[in-house]
């Protein structure tokens, strides 16, 4: 089945800013919950088009409530050797979307955390644009370039993944790096900040992991004492 240019996929781990990610999603969107990732879209009121996974982390009533609102559901055996995220990242793939959004894939267990990272590897991702996201922090790999949006004030981290990454050059960043090599074990590129609404990132050799935290909007303080509002 041909699904739509992008697909989103709700994993089972935290979601730390859900109105940020809500305001993420596009009326076009085609939805996955990976099993547990399915109580994130309740709580967004959003119905999956696929539920698939053991669905052990979900209540038979939960199931059949998405079936009723018109989710197709793929029930797989507990023990099998996929995660119930790369059964979704699969499907997708497979349905020729282009941009994939996974979200709730960060935080919660480290061994889940580390294993959803390690997927953004996987050969058949390479042309695709495939982001880690969770309304406050997004997370992709940087084969040979990207542009960064955000605004001003906004971490990027990038790690060099699974080797050195040679000739790394970024434009609007604080802290310039201009053609350098990191190491994996350096923390040379932790923790830059963006100059503006975009940055942009290339290199020559290897992979970066491109960790972009966007700045907390500011609290409004109220002056209660006498004479302010």
């Amino acid at each position: 089945m041909l699904l739509p240019k992008r697909a989103v996929i709700f994993a089972n781990g935290q979601l730390r800013s859900p109105k940020r990610l809500a305001a993420l999603l596009q009326p076009e969107d085609y939805l996955i919950a990976a099993d547990g990732g399915l109580r994130h879209l309740h709580r967004l009121e959003r119905t999956p088009h696929l539920l698939i996974g053991d669905l052990d982390s979900v209540t038979e009533e939960e199931v059949r409530r998405a079936a009723e609102n018109g989710a197709e559901v793929r029930r797989y055996p507990r023990e099998k050797d996929e995660t119930d995220l790369e059964l979704a990242l699969k499907v997708a793939v497979e349905g020729g979307s282009r941009f994939i959004v996974i979200a709730a894939a960060l935080g919660g267990r480290l061994d889940h955390t580390l294993g959803n990272l390690a997927l953004l590897l996987r050969p058949e991702l390479a042309g695709l644009d495939v982001r880690l996201e969770d309304g406050r922090e997004e997370v992709f790999l940087i084969r040979d370039r990207a542009e960064i949006q955000g605004r001003a004030g906004d971490i990027v981290s990038l790690l060099p993944w699974n080797g050195p990454a040679e000739g790394v050059t970024t434009q609007s960043l604080r802290y310039p790096l201009c053609g350098e090599t990191l190491f994996p074990d350096r923390t040379r590129g932790i923790s830059n900040e963006m100059q503006g609404g975009t940055a942009q990132v290339s290199l020559c050799a290897g992979i970066l992991l491109c960790i972009h935290t966007r700045k907390k909007k500011p609290s409004v303080i109220r002056w209660k004492r006498r004479g302010y509002l």
